[in-house]
């Protein structure tokens, strides 16, 4: 063997429709970062949710403005994630099947 086959990555055992899915559903919890391992992008993406609830009746323009930084957030993940160009927790691809 060459020592290029070993430096480039394997895909993820993580199941790309699944991912997929996850993001587009409950993209804004950031369940589909816990599935691929990405605990502390999911903790982040959660903790905005629950941030935008929070402030809903206290700082609504607040409120406002996390969810519509979590929104744009999801719809970027779930692109990266549609055209392949998304990493699980482990740095691996999570690629598009073929």
């Amino acid at each position: 063997m060459n020592g290029q086959a070993d430096l480039l990555p394997t895909d993820s055992p993580k199941s790309y429709f699944v991912s997929v899915c996850l993001a587009g559903i409950f993209g804004t919890l950031g369940i589909h970062h816990f599935y691929l391992g990405r605990w502390l992008h999911g903790i982040f993406d959660l903790t905005l949710a629950i941030l935008t609830v929070g402030f809903i009746f206290i700082l609504w323009p607040v409120a406002v403005l996390l969810a519509i930084t979590d929104f744009i957030h999801t719809v970027y993940v779930t692109y990266k994630l549609i055209v392949g160009e998304y990493n699980d927790g482990s740095g691996r691809p999570v690629s598009v099947p073929r």
